[in-house]
């Protein structure tokens, strides 16, 4: 082999080991001689062989898994929960030099702060006021991880497993519930009933011929329902209209005597 041909060999081999590309979302920590010379990136990067070394960054939002934690509440229930945790690195240099590992670090301090703010929450408040427990442990994490160059988003808890005594007793508390309000709901109704017939009555003392409109109305429902006879008794007042009507007037019949003697 020629001295060009070894020569070629050495600077391909060069540019192999010096020639970085890293994208959009990565950045590369850069150590010279154990070093830190900063984070570049993306992009090209030309690295000094044998003298520089590189470590990758991931500037993406991380979607990080909480294995369940055994955790007894304030109240002294034994649960099981399981969370999910956002975070992305802001700041590359810090998430590699101030700590060994973020990603593991991150995981660690997630299930420990879980289980402390979980364990100071009753299992009602765990149940009904999810955000604000989910709003106060991502509030802890994103304070403690500031350090690392690591900012946490939000944390959202996804399953709470609960004993199977503790489900039938609010299950038994649910229909309890549902229970009293079918009763309110159905006393409301009554209530409202009442009040009704009661302002109708009124209305009907004041003004008997109410009373006689409606009977009429009863009697074309009947008669438009079924092909049969049915038998009302009529009460005398629908016909003193009428009879007033024919009945002769004071003084008529006493003029009409007159005028025959005369």
């Amino acid at each position: 082999m020629s001295a060009l041909g070894i020569l070629i060999i050495i600077v391909v081999l060069f540019l192999m080991s010096s020639i970085r590309v890293l994208r959009e979302y990565e950045r590369g920590v850069i150590f010279r001689l154990g070093r830190l010379i900063g984070a570049k990136g993306p992009g090209l990067i030309i690295l000094i062989p044998m003298i520089d070394r590189m470590v990758k960054v991931s500037l993406r939002v991380v979607a990080m898994d909480v294995p369940p934690q055994d955790i007894i509440t304030k109240d002294n229930v034994s649960i099981k929960v399981n969370a999910v945790v956002y975070f992305r690195v802001m700041d590359p240099e810090k998430s590699i030099v101030a700590v060994e590992d973020f990603l593991y670090a991150t995981s660690q301090f997630a299930q420990t702060t879980l289980r402390s703010i979980l364990g100071q929450s009753e299992l009602d408040e765990l149940l009904a006021a999810r955000d604000k427990i989910n709003r106060d442990i991502q509030v802890i994490l994103d304070k403690h991880t500031d350090p690392w160059g690591i900012k946490v988003s939000n944390v959202e808890i996804k399953h709470v497993d609960l004993p199977q005594d503790m489900q039938r007793a609010i299950a038994k508390q649910a229909e309890a519930e549902r229970e009293r309000r079918a009763k309110v709901i159905n006393a409301e109704g009554e209530f409202q009933a009442a009040q009704k017939l009661t302002d109708a009555a009124k209305i009907i003392a004041q003004y008997p011929i109410a009373l006689q409109l409606r009977y009429l109305q009863t009697l074309a429902e009947i008669a438009t329902e079924n092909n049969s006879t049915t038998i009302f008794p009529i009460p005398i007042d629908l016909f003193q209209p009428f009879l007033k009507a024919i009945a002769p007037k004071p003084g008529q019949g006493e003029e009409r005597g007159g005028g025959a003697e005369g």
